[in-house]
């Protein structure tokens, strides 16, 4: 589970008003449910899942999937191991999507006398919200027994909705076959399969997915085997996920072993350069940080690097990190993003906010984490760079955004109808990293710290949790500081930390970080002058820079254009082929400066970059800044030229920005950062995170606004309507015991033919160090490749920020 756009208003609300839910809680009174340290526990309301999720149990569930590329569908059924836990419950109701077709729905009881075969069921489906509906299933009185457990199985097929991408040929890395992947943060998996589609739930599940010949299935999950006869992939995740963390992806992917338990997949046209970036820094990283906060939970860390039309930089999935394949051409951003996503595995995986609104405790503790490893295996000056590089940019946006800004809170109150994932934004990474600061501060020791987070970890692993939960056993933890009253000092109360306005109350010392800050300032201070001296300017060699010094450089720069002409020729002059040969991340800064500043001479790099790139985090902010200014006919010849090389759900903001708007704001430069990255709005990855995924935009509705608005997209119209159930068999699941063995690729694998009544199975059960990497401390076990920082935006921007993810449902 970005690009985060500003909103044109401080208003958390929908665009429009949201669809009414028959007993749903609004948003006062999920306020009020919310726990306060020491009270106890209220059933908890997450706002954004249509599901009664408090009502059942969910054990486990199944997936048994068939993938057809050349109709771009996944069919198949859902099994759902489930115990009512509140009385007189007569209906199930999970979180779906309209573009996500349910065929039949059935029922049974195992080891029970009077439902021991499927019962088929009548269902409903109903209008939600934008980005889902809600599946209402009538239960047989003899399944609502409070504790006796039963089954729902649910076929389905899986169209073109918000959480599966499918990729043709020409919009992959090698362009010879198709590729699919899901991206279910923040809550897009409801039309990947019907679910409890909220992080309180989590559960084990398993799946099947059969797949034409020559194709190489992975998914998040902890065991997986291949039957080769019958072209059968089967996983199992052992340890309990929520619906979001569910990801699967399917093409010509190869892999290569990086370390005992990691390994790196991609195309193969990709494998040898991942290898090289990568080399045994992995297995170092992950040593570090088992160091700080325990053992690593999830057994294996996989990394997948996918074409660079994937949408967000990365996402955490458990055992299988998604990352753009973009981000190999930088290692600074490179290290960050892989080193934040395995902070995910302790946090925001393994313990799991309970409800968005708490996203924070998932990206912010991440962040915090993946700065305690770089410390550790960079030293403090890089982490200081780094993190200078992106408080910078949360300024920027707090500026742009106003000091009462909403969203500027670290726990976000959302209003029913709003998509959580369009509320990703800097604060949920840098406010929560400076607040987990501010509490490491208050212990007086990092290390003391340390071994709170790993108290913490220990407390609460594979459960979600709400902020007062981590307050609570942060102060049970450390007695001293209860009793002296820490969580009430004036100014810097807990409370006014999580529900407050504006800039963080406190921000960590980034001295340490001046060697390589200080630099970079004074060339800016240099290029103030219309005609600096020559001199002086040649003393700066920025090809011995870091790409995060040239990246605050040139987000400083940017802040100031329009730039003269007279100086925006002297900085092509001098830089302009050194930024070419660099990292995308550097690349669109530099050319947003072009087309801001109406400098003529570089369009033609515009044009290349734009020919070259097909992600949203690099198409959106250039084009936005294309269709502002002068320059709409660039805009519109690059866009035909290009537009047969660009996912749908891309093509379609691209219409949207182009010929429907008239004069959009311009957008800040794109979000290098490892989490989900933000597209023009993320996962969540987080840079997107986290992660923040994307479901089609029809050509009627205006862009979304990344960074703040909800979701604008309607879903289609799907009126309530009750089905019988076509089928009454459920097939049994029978036992897989065949091992791994990845079928070889072939030139032409042809498509499966979809079946609706396959019976399923249940699941079973030399590395290259990079020589231009930061030298690791000595003091630290891993090393590795630097990562990407978070771009700033300009006064009127809307671009993608800092996030690994965001809502990419454009």
């Amino acid at each position: 589970m970005a690009d985060p756009h500003p909103p044109t208003s401080t208003s958390l609300c929908c665009c429009r008003k949201p669809l009414p839910v028959p007993g749903r809680p609004g948003a006062d009174a999920a306020r009020a449910r919310r726990p306060h340290p020491g009270s106890a526990r209220c059933p908890l309301v997450d706002v954004a899942s249509a599901s009664n999720f408090q009502s059942f149990q969910l054990n486990h569930f199944h997936l048994d999937l068939r993938l057809n590329f050349t109709l771009k569908e996944m069919t198949g059924w859902l099994v759902l191991d489930l115990v009512p836990i509140q009385p007189g419950i007569d209906t199930l109701v999970l979180d779906t999507h309209p573009s996500l077709l349910i065929h039949s729905i059935d029922c049974k009881m195992p080891g029970s006398t009077q439902l021991d075969r499927p019962v088929s069921l009548t269902y409903r489906v109903d209008p939600f919200t934008d980005y889902g509906s809600s599946l209402n299933i009538s239960l047989p009185g003899v399944v609502v027994q409070r504790g006796k457990g039963f089954q729902i199985t649910l076929r389905f097929t899986t169209t073109d909705g918000p959480a599966t991408w499918w990729l043709d040929p020409p919009l992959t890395c090698g362009q010879s076959q198709p590729l699919v992947f899901t991206l279910g943060h923040s809550v897009s998996n409801r039309s990947f399969f019907p679910c409890f589609d909220t992080p309180a739930v989590k559960s084990t599940y398993s799946a099947t997915v059969r797949v034409p010949e020559g194709v190489m299935v992975l998914m998040s999950a902890t065991r997986s085997s291949y039957s080769k006869p019958d072209r059968v992939f089967h996983f199992s995740m052992q340890y309990p996920v929520p619906a979001y963390l569910v990801a699967l992806v399917a093409g010509e992917l190869k892999h290569v072993d990086v370390g005992p338990r990691s390994r790196v997949w991609a195309e193969p046209c990709l494998l040898s350069c991942a290898l090289n970036k990568l080399g045994g820094s992995v297995e170092r990283w992950l040593a570090v940080a088992e160091d700080l906060f325990g053992p690593y939970p999830w057994g294996r860390y996989d990394i997948v690097f996918l074409p660079p039309s994937f949408p967000i930089v990365a996402m955490e999935n458990p055992c299988l990190t998604f990352i753009i394949s973009s981000i190999l051409e930088s290692r600074d951003f490179l290290l960050i993003d892989v080193i934040h996503e395995i902070s995910h595995g302790w946090f925001g995986n393994a313990v799991t906010n309970a409800t968005w609104e708490d996203m924070w405790l998932s990206e912010g503790l991440a962040t915090y984490a993946q700065r305690r490893i770089t410390t550790l295996a960079y030293g403090e000056a890089f982490t200081c760079l780094e993190t200078r590089f992106r408080l910078d940019a949360l300024h920027r946006q707090l500026r742009l955004l106003g000091d009462d800004s909403p969203v500027s809170k670290l726990q976000v109150t959302f209003e029913p109808g709003v998509n959580p994932s369009t509320l990703m934004n800097l604060f949920t990474y840098e406010k929560g990293f400076c607040f987990a600061s501010y509490l490491c501060k208050l212990c007086g020791d990092v290390s003391r710290f340390d071994a709170f987070l790993r108290a913490y970890i220990s407390q609460f692993k594979f459960s979600s949790v709400v902020a007062e939960d981590l307050i609570e056993l942060f102060l049970d933890f450390f007695p001293a500081l209860k009793e002296e009253g820490a969580a009430h000092r004036e100014g810097l109360e807990f409370d006014r930390w999580l529900g407050g306005l504006g800039a963080p109350l406190y921000e960590p010392d980034l001295s340490a970080g001046g060697v390589l800050t200080r630099p970079v300032h004074q060339l800016c201070d240099l290029w103030a002058d219309p005609a600096p001296d020559p001199n002086a300017l040649a003393a700066f060699d920025l090809s011995t820079w870091t790409s995060f010094q040239t990246v605050l450089f040139l987000d400083r720069m940017l802040d100031r254009c329009p730039l003269p002409h007279e100086v925006m020729e002297g900085l092509s002059g001098a830089y302009s082929r050194l930024l070419a040969s660099q990292s995308a991340e550097v690349q669109i800064r530099w050319l947003q400066m072009v087309v801001r500043s109406n400098y003529p001479p570089e369009i033609p790099a515009v044009r290349s970059f734009l020919h070259k790139h097909t992600s949203r985090m690099y198409t959106v902010p250039l084009y936005e800044d294309l269709v502002a200014g002068v320059m709409k006919c660039v805009a519109m010849e690059t866009y035909s030229q290009t537009q047969g090389r660009l996912h749908p759900n891309l093509r379609r903001s691209l219409q949207q920005i182009i010929f429907q708007s008239p004069n959009p704001a311009p957008s800040p430069p794109p979000n290098p950062s490892p989490f989900p990255f933000p597209p023009s709005n993320p996962a969540h990855s987080p840079h997107l995170p986290h992660s923040y995924p994307s479901p089609p935009l029809p050509p009627s509705q205006p862009p979304p606004s990344p960074l703040l608005s909800p979701n604008p997209r309607p879903s289609p119209p799907h009126p309530p309507q009750t089905y019988p159930s076509l089928r009454t068999q459920t097939p049994p699941l029978e036992p897989n015991t065949s091992s791994f063995s990845p079928p070889p690729p072939q030139t032409n694998p042809s498509p499966p033919t979809p079946q609706t009544n396959s019976s399923p199975s249940s699941t079973p059960s030399p590395p290259q160090t990079n020589p231009s990497l930061p030298t690791p401390q000595t003091n630290s076990s891993p090393s590795s490749s630097p990562s990407p920082p978070l771009p700033p935006p300009p006064a009127s921007t809307t671009a993608a920020l800092i996030l690994w993810k965001v809502d990419v449902s454009a």
